[in-house]
């Protein structure tokens, strides 16, 4: 697929500097007969179209491969890449020179809720953003998160993206690292300057400002996900749900079954998106499958782990050990019910965590980082390998977008 022009802008940033400028044919507008979930420049299908954002720690090519037509598109360079966030559409690619640089993917999801709408438009390299490097990305139809490791926070707005532009929101004074939109509001963990007593959750608009704040503490918060029942973050003691309902925003504690060591809390989230149920890692020998619809926890004995995820509805708990095995367990009991020899275990270790588990509907992927193969598994058929997927160099860093 050709690589699509992009319009790059001038604009201050609030935590980055500025960007390149350029320009880019803007399509034409709607007409009134446009339909429900209408995109502006983008064509609706009537299927996911799903794709993979690749990085090589080598070259710092950056890949975008069509899982549709297998066809591979070089979308840019990054000096010495080390890290790799997705928001369902763009891929942000963090380099050893301080920069991100931000790629679309050229595919994306509009979810409805009864219903979703499936859109791409052309693939191309959107812009620089310089500051820390985002640590995760969480995204909706109005915003971008990114939460750096330092508990910066940058907003960017969604909208200017897919114009193809980077045009960032206010400063988030007083965030902890861990930030959702939602329903056309930001989300970020907060504690006051001088306050004693655990993190609390502040609603902010996209100018920074507060608007309101969640009475549910949020002890030493680390770890956030956006999902279909609302956005959650990671707690000292267990997770807090926050949900939205007639612009009023509410927050439920989901505790911990048992006390539970530092070391053995959840962390980060993993998941296929759709679903009301979250994987994260708990510790060396163990993980977490949280279920928010049942408002539950289950520590599943997975032994050790490089990378966990969740089908959820009904479907098997990922894990995949060093020694290059995916294993499908049943979430209620922790039984195996498959498993799949995929990578060489020497080559998981050399990777350094680098191993990923990307998940839709039907398929997950899994990366080989000392190559370019990336594996495709049919997650409901006893982890068949649907395909095996090449793209040029090796596959370092993935996120799948499109779903």
């Amino acid at each position: 697929m050709p690589t699509s022009p992009v319009r790059r802008v001038l604009c201050p940033l609030a935590l980055v500097a500025a960007l390149a400028s350029g320009c880019a044919i803007d399509p034409e507008p709607p007409g009134e007969g446009a339909p429900h979930g209408y995109v502006e420049g983008a064509e609706e299908t009537a299927e996911a179209q799903t794709r993979l954002v690749v990085a090589d720690a080598g070259s710092g090519a950056v890949t975008v491969l069509d899982l549709l037509t297998e066809e591979a598109t070089e979308v840019a360079s990054v000096p010495g890449p080390r890290g790799m966030a997705g928001d369902g559409r763009f891929g942000y690619v963090a380099g050893v020179d301080g920069v991100t640089r931000i790629v679309d993917s050229g595919a994306w999801t509009v979810d409805h809720g009864d219903h979703v709408h499936y859109y791409r438009t052309g693939i191309g390299e959107v812009g620089e953003l310089p500051g820390e490097a985002p640590l995760a990305v969480v995204g909706d139809d109005g915003a971008s998160v990114l939460s750096a490791g330092s508990g910066a926070i940058s907003v960017l707005d969604r909208a200017a993206l897919e114009d193809g532009a980077i045009a960032p929101g206010a400063g988030t004074a007083g965030a902890t690292g861990a930030a959702v939109p939602l329903a056309g509001r930001v989300l970020v963990a907060t504690t006051s300057p001088g306050a004693a007593g655990p993190a609390r959750v502040s609603v902010r608009d996209r100018e920074g400002d507060e608007v309101a704040a969640l009475a549910e503490p949020c002890p030493a918060p680390e770890g956030a996900a956006l999902t279909r029942r609302g956005a959650v973050f990671g707690c000292a003691d267990g997770a807090l749900l926050v949900t939205e309902k007639d612009g009023e925003f509410s927050a439920l504690r989901i505790p911990y079954p048992e006390p539970v060591a530092e070391g053995e809390r959840a962390r980060s989230f993993t998941g296929r998106p759709g679903s009301s149920t979250l994987a994260a890692r708990a510790g060396d020998e163990a993980a977490w499958s949280l279920d928010l619809g049942a408002r539950t926890w289950t520590r599943i004995a997975t032994g050790s782990t490089v990378a966990v995820t969740t089908v959820g509805e009904d479907g098997p708990f990922l894990a995949l050990g060093p020694d290059g095995v995916l294993r499908a367990l049943d979430p209620a009991d922790g039984r195996t019910e498959a498993e799949r020899p995929l990578l060489d275990a020497d080559a998981v270790a050399e990777a350094e965590g680098l191993v990923t588990i990307e998940l839709d509907t039907e398929r997950a992927y899994v990366n080989d980082p000392s190559g370019g193969t990336i594996h495709e598994i049919d997650h409901g058929d006893d982890l068949r390998v649907a395909r095996t997927l090449q793209v040029p160099g090796r596959a370092s860093f993935m996120i799948e977008t499109g779903r």
